[in-house]
């Protein structure tokens, strides 16, 4: 979690993504006025689930970047891309949709991941009508959960997308870092398991700012036990981890998949950076087109890392993505 949250936010997860795309090229740029739009992009029953759209206010077609928020799959939303990574993707001239998904555990792993897939689906039929973009080449990026969606985006969602850049995400959903109790200070601020169980108790919700409990007690209270998996997906994860393989990245890249640049810190205690050498491995093993960059010493969101190596990244993050956006 980043040094600067609130406590409320200290007690869940990162809403990761704040520092993403520090690009000091691009600082100095004159920013384009803007505009935001909210769109639903899909209803489930009463529940409309939203896409924000930021981009030029202008009548040009633009390129696209998707994000997706962080938050463990069981808080943030659609808001929580940086103020940074909006002033530097509008400078560069991209329109970025970020999407809302419903959220864990009211809502489990596939309904969530069928989100994912019907928000592709919605932008390439409706995104050149609505707002003016050109889906023949779509960029997907985010951070830890956003990460990982961002992931799952490089197999599931249709078509393909063209390039992929996760920060500190993760490809296993069942391993011990996140299906046993975790031994990290991060994670030990207690709940009760009533209370812990009070922050998700409710319908189905896809923005976390339509709640007003505390959502980020319940992950505490996952790690804690090592029932993440579970609480998310809703099968047992020791008993029947094969149901957890298609929504698992490591167990689904091919040489198909999309060319991949990730960020990840050495001193992660939220999401381990073997998380992102597993996912190099795997992406080296099947020849797919790909790079990892290492923050020594970075925690979850790179905290603790160099300033210069991190700007680095950044820039180095920004134009493998758009070296294959043109």
């Amino acid at each position: 979690m980043l040094s600067n949250m609130n406590r409320r936010e200290m007690l869940g997860v990162c809403a990761a993504g704040a520092s993403a795309f520090c690009l000091p090229s691009m600082l100095t740029a004159r920013q384009p006025k803007t505009k935001v739009k909210t769109f639903t992009y899909k209803m489930v029953g009463d529940l409309e689930i939203k896409a924000d759209v930021h981009r030029a206010d202008d009548n040009k077609t633009r390129p696209v970047m998707v994000w997706f928020h962080g938050g463990a799959l069981i808080v943030g939303h659609r808001g929580g891309v940086s103020g940074r990574v909006l002033k530097d993707m509008l400078n560069a001239g991209y329109a970025v949709v970020s999407f809302d998904y419903r959220l864990a555990p009211e809502t489990k792993l596939p309904e969530i991941i069928a989100d994912l897939e019907d928000g592709f689906t919605w932008l390439h039929r409706k995104g050149p009508e609505l707002f003016n973009v050109d889906t023949s080449k779509v960029a997907v990026s985010g951070g830890s959960a956003g990460g990982c969606l961002t992931m799952i985006a490089g197999y599931r969602a249709k078509p393909r997308p063209t390039v992929l850049v996760p920060f500190w995400g993760y490809g296993d959903l069942i391993g011990d870092w996140i299906g046993k109790p975790s031994p990290h200070g991060r994670h030990q601020t207690k709940f009760t398991k009533t209370e812990a169980y009070q922050q998700v108790s409710g319908p189905p919700i896809a923005d976390s700012r339509d709640s007003k409990k505390n959502r980020g007690a319940f992950y505490q209270y996952c790690r804690q036990h090592g029932i993440w998996p579970k609480e998310v997906a809703g099968w047992d994860h020791h008993r029947e981890p094969e149901k957890f393989y298609p929504y698992m990245t490591l167990k689904n890249v091919t040489k198909d998949y999309p060319p991949t640049l990730m960020i990840h810190g050495t001193k992660d205690t939220d999401v381990p950076y073997k998380q992102s050498t597993l996912m190099a491995e795997q992406l080296k093993q099947h020849g797919v087109e790909h790079e990892l960059v290492t923050i020594p010493n970075g925690e979850h969101g790179l905290a603790g890392g160099d300033p210069k190596l991190i700007v680095a990244a950044y820039q180095q993050a920004f134009e493998f993505m758009h070296d294959r956006m043109r």
